[in-house]
């Protein structure tokens, strides 16, 4: 291959650029050896939070006060809330962020209340918003839980074979809606003190929807389940309710984490500390405690010149982001044995799973050895993060070769051992493919199952590939779901840059030729979706409109999958080259960069994240490996 001179933009070269960006890297590691970036998502997050505090009674005005401030400081000139920067103004975002506002003591008559109740009536009116918001609208006094989905308790009795067991459901999916069938059972109301008559729109009769379609049949079923729960609150069926309630407490209580939440998330986290305290479990309850104490510890606090801003972080990312970290300092070339390195290490194989988990109802089985997202989730640990983390320590000399060759094989076997049955991956679960519960009415909101998808797939494939595991299903399914232009879809994050920057070097490192068909239509799919100004980005409306594919305003993140995807490809020509300066061009003077656009994914077309750390590991792996490839070593310091 033809060498290439590294980039110089001005005086600075890719070279000068990677040696600040591993310094930066370097300065945000933990004393105790982990990374950590925030992680943003949008407002709903501090609006619920704000309502589950009103509902049980913990309301502080402090934190209320601090909580509006970001809300408020979010909202944009239309009147709107998004669910992410530069997306459109969301109906269901809006409402809720405008009775936490209001339930913070802003008044309705101001322009940005005003301008915000306008979209929601032009958007249909509160009545048009997703069911999950409806709930937290009933659980305030503001909707009536006679109008919502039915969600009977009696669904935890529901055997493995029967449809609609909750393992049918996806790890956060099952998690949340165990809890929240004891909240809705339960109906509570704690009311407040105004109404939401400005975001109402009269709505026509809905239509009947035909019985011969999943649709019909369910609003059908609804209704029976509507009469059925009205007969449970009284004589021989109130006995069977009950027991339902008291076992779904104990699945929840079984479940919990050793920081006091439910699989890391919020959505699990606050419908579980609801449903125990609608089941009579005081305040002071152990469970209940830790539950509300380990909320806080998701709270995020900065200054203003009006006081606190308090902000909620739907999860944490620990274990991803100290394995990309690692992974990413490797990838530039320093030592196996650093101490940076050893420190994220360790740290990473102190936190292995080895406890037993909802994935075994698939893999009875199969021994734990995966490793989770979160500093506390030992029920769900998932296939992604034991593959980056499998990645960083085969890598790392570490001071107990022993017991760093033992995690990875552990986690190697685990691994394939969640393979589904068509040769791809899912995060959580193996053979989460059961489309029949996103038909239920109150799935209108996320994605409900865990299918295999390419960007996890890919991880899996190159942590294989890696260690001679074979890895030919895998290939074989990445090769079958590439798209037809090129592109591999990115399920947890945007979109097909990520899905692509992923699946390239999975394929080359599980042996397949950079010249073959597949590798080279990738490829041309960069090329021409480079922005002019030499990076790449794309809109996370490419979930939901196909016209923004791999279209949008460059990001570091995005740039550098992209780059991942081309040097793995063997492309260091002009493509590659103006990528690399745009990296440089952009790193801001610290050795970080700016990113002001989300880039990764909860729930495609519904819930978006921002990793702050993803704008500093993934620029620092691409130009660790645009370095190494120009000075002949190999990432991780080895010589080639």
């Amino acid at each position: 291959m033809t060498a290439v001179t590294a980039p110089a933009v001005g005086t600075r070269t890719a070279a000068d650029a990677l040696v600040a960006g591993v310094a930066h890297l370097r300065a945000r590691q933990d004393a105790a050896g982990w990374w950590k970036g925030d992680l943003d998502t949008n407002v709903t997050m501090d609006a619920e939070d704000l309502l589950l505090r009103h509902v049980l009674g913990l309301a502080d005005p402090e934190r209320t006060a601090g909580a509006a401030r970001w809300i408020r400081s979010q909202q944009r000139s239309d009147g709107t809330w998004a669910t992410f920067p530069g997306g459109p103004g969301d109906l269901s975002t809006t409402v809720e962020a405008w009775v936490a506002l209001r339930l913070a003591g802003d008044p309705p008559d101001t322009p940005a209340m005003r301008r915000a109740a306008a979209f929601v009536r032009a958007e249909g009116g509160v009545e048009r918003t997703r069911v999950f918001t409806r709930i937290w609208l009933a659980l305030v006094g503001l909707w009536s839980w006679d109008d919502l989905p039915s969600m009977p308790p009696e669904l935890i009795h529901l055997p493995r074979w029967f449809p609609l067991n909750v393992a049918d459901w996806a790890c956060w999916a099952r998690q949340t809606v165990v809890p929240l069938t004891v909240v809705a059972t339960l109906r509570p109301s704690t009311p407040v003190a105004f109404d939401v008559e400005a975001l109402r729109v009269p709505q026509p009769a809905p239509r009947r929807v035909p019985l011969l379609s999943w649709s019909g049949v369910f609003a059908r079923l609804d209704g029976v389940l509507h009469a059925y729960g009205r007969a449970a609150r009284r004589g021989p069926l109130a006995v069977v309710r009950r027991g339902a309630m008291r076992r779904a407490a104990e699945w929840i209580l079984a479940r919990q984490e050793a920081d006091g939440g439910w699989g890391g998330i919020q959505p699990p986290w606050v419908y579980s500390v609801m449903a125990l305290v609608l089941l009579g479990y005081p305040h002071d309850h152990p469970a209940v405690a830790a539950a509300i104490r380990g909320l806080d510890g998701f709270t995020l606090v900065t200054d203003s010149d009006e006081g606190p801003v308090i902000r909620l972080e739907a999860c944490q990312s620990p274990v991803w982001d100290t394995c990309l970290a690692v992974n990413a300092l490797l990838d530039a070339g320093v030592a196996p044995d650093d101490p940076a390195v050893v420190a994220g290490s360790t740290w990473l194989l102190d936190e292995q799973v080895t406890a037993d988990g909802d994935w075994q109802v698939r893999r009875p089985t199969l021994p734990s050895g995966g490793w989770a997202f979160e500093f506390a989730n030992d029920v769900y640990p998932d296939t992604d993060d034991t593959a980056e983390v499998i990645l960083a320590l085969r890598r790392t000399a570490h001071p107990d070769p022993a017991r760093l060759r033992a995690a990875v094989d552990r986690g190697l076997d685990w691994l394939v051992g969640m393979a589904s049955a068509d040769g791809g991956w899912a995060a959580f679960d193996a053979d989460n493919v059961g489309t029949l519960v996103t038909k239920l009415p109150f799935c209108d909101f996320g994605e409900v199952i865990d299918p295999p998808s390419a960007d996890v797939t890919a991880h899996v494939v190159e942590a294989l590939a890696a260690e001679g595991r074979d890895a030919t299903a895998g290939v074989r399914w990445l090769l079958e779901h590439q798209e037809a232009d090129g592109s591999w879809f990115g399920r947890w994050g945007a979109n097909h840059l990520y899905g692509t920057g992923g699946v390239v070097p999975a394929l080359v490192a599980a042996g397949v030729d950079p010249s073959s068909g597949p590798v080279r239509r990738a490829v041309r799919w960069l090329a021409e979706h480079q922005n002019d100004d030499g990076g790449w980005g794309e809109d996370l409306r490419s979930y939901r409109d196909p016209a923004w594919i791999g279209r949008g305003t460059s990001t570091p993140s995005q740039t550098a999958w992209a780059l991942l995807a081309l040097l793995a490809a063997g492309e260091r020509g002009p493509v590659a080259e103006r990528g690399v300066a745009w990296l440089v061009t952009h790193q801001r003077p610290d050795g970080g960069w700016d990113e002001d656009r989300f880039t990764g994914t909860g729930f495609p077309g519904d819930f978006y994240i921002a990793y702050h750390l993803y704008r500093v590991v993934f620029p620092v792996a691409a130009l660790g490996r645009w370095e190494t490839q120009r000075s002949g070593a190999r990432p991780g310091g080895e010589q080639g």
